[in-house]
């Protein structure tokens, strides 16, 4: 049997998942190549699949340090894993066959509609390219504007690699970084320049390019928005606001890093104060950030901005007895029901993965747990120092969450959907609720 025919006939979904796991299994292999490894350092392969797996699902987990262990050719692969990651490996390439020339036909484009999540399937060629257009455009601006802050610590050259670095680490949500010691960007929590060009990245990446894009061809008129980037906007710079107080309230940080800390808590990974000294309250602060995470359309994970708002929603027009309805629009039907069923596969996925977790690692504490769990669900990339100590089981069970967290549960689910509808329809029965 012909294996490309076989794929072919398989649904969007099926072949987006595969091509993530054929990413990862591809990076995997090239991160163990001698020439991406430095000199002396031993790299298992559990840990070369784990940090691939974390790269392409745009994490940032960590259980080798990238800065320490990997030569400059084997962060260029880790930076082109996250870029492939964080753009989609149909997006990719369909970017790829378009600049070779060559036409995309309707299952790449049906393909490219899944991947992105976008209702119409028109246009989807001109949507690729702007979307490499303004991932250029971010990661450029954003590594011109990291430059200076690296460039003061490191030579100009060893700076400009880690500035761009950085900047596609950033735009993608992917909190990785090459800085070595494994310690994030907390020698930069009171560089203001460095935390707020990180936390734009890290913000537009989050919104997803739709948004962007409808920014750019409205000139930012809020009135021209559509109701879905309005929610986006909505409620991302509310979920900012309430995290940078709640934060700021619990920890003894300054307000940039309280702000720094809620921006990247959503999908980034980024951090400019230790996890480890942070009370339980802001650990909780940050799961719950976590597992909201990014909007749909973007690099991040998490049930997503609008699942949030339709839930929220949804509860109000229970309570109070109104339709459903924001920003002078009706929200969906269906919507209600799908945003229900993402988020209590999530919490189903979280649940199971802590359990799972205190199995294999009986010395972590619950907390620790729920939060490594969290954070591979919602792509994050941020810790509590436990992951380098995870034994080859964890790392597995993790690799397995940031997968699903990168595809989302929904889609997940519905791989395992071969029939096309029911044909027999059942009288409706009562059930009792509440």
């Amino acid at each position: 049997m012909n294996p490309f025919r076989l794929i072919r006939h398989q649904t969007p979904g099926r072949i987006i998942a595969l091509g993530f796991l054929l990413v990862i299994f591809i990076g995997s292999g090239l991160l163990m190549l001698p020439c991406c490894v430095k000199s002396g350092v031993t790299l298992r392969y559990i840990d070369a699949l784990y940090t691939s797996a974390s790269a392409v699902c745009v994490t940032g987990l960590i259980s080798v340090d990238a800065g320490d262990t990997f030569t400059p050719l084997g962060q260029f692969v880790l930076a082109a894993l996250i870029q492939t990651g964080g753009l989609g490996v149909t997006s990719m390439g369909a970017g790829i066959m378009i600049a070779m020339g060559q036409k995309v036909n309707l299952k790449g484009r049906t393909l490219i509609r899944e991947a992105l999540n976008v209702s119409s399937p028109k246009g989807m060629v001109r949507l690729v390219k702007s979307i490499f257009l303004l991932t250029v455009t971010f990661e450029l601006l954003g590594a011109i504007a990291s430059y200076p802050s690296f460039v003061r610590d490191f030579p100009p050259k060893r700076a400009l690699g880690i500035s761009l670095f950085h900047s596609v680490a950033a735009f993608n949500n992917s909190g990785f970084d090459i800085l070595g010691g494994g310690r994030s960007l907390t020698p930069y929590q009171d560089d203001v320049m460095l935390n707020l060009v990180t936390c734009v990245l890290i913000f537009f990446g989050g919104i997803g390019f739709l948004a962007i894009r409808e920014m750019i061809d409205t000139r930012l008129r809020w009135r021209k928005f559509s109701m879905h980037t309005k929610v986006v906007l909505s409620v991302s710079g509310a979920l900012l606001v309430i995290g940078t107080l709640l934060l700021k309230m619990t920890e003894d940080i300054s307000w940039l890093g309280a702000f720094f800390n809620s921006v990247s808590a959503r999908t980034a990974g980024f951090a400019t104060y230790p996890l480890q000294r942070f009370s339980e309250a802001g650990l909780l602060v940050i799961i719950l950030l976590m597992f909201i995470g990014a909007s749909s359309g973007s690099t991040g994970g998490g049930i997503k901005t609008g699942t949030l708002f339709v839930l929220l929603s949804g509860i109000y027009s229970a309570a109070t007895n109104h339709t459903e309805k924001a920003f002078h629009c009706s929200v969906p039907p269906q919507a209600f029901k799908k945003a229900a069923v993402i988020t209590l596969l999530a919490m189903a996925l979280v649940v199971s993965g802590t359990y799972l977790f205190l199995v294999f690692e009986p010395e972590l504490s619950l907390l620790d747990a729920l939060f490594e769990a969290t954070s591979a669900f919602g792509t994050v990339g941020l810790s509590t120092g436990v992951t380098s100590t995870l034994g080859v089981p964890a790392k597995l069970l993790t690799i397995f969450i940031m997968y699903v967290g990168r595809l989302g549960p929904l889609t997940i689910a519905s791989l395992w959907h071969f029939t096309h509808g029911e044909r027999i329809r059942y009288p409706e029965g009562n059930i009792a609720i509440g």
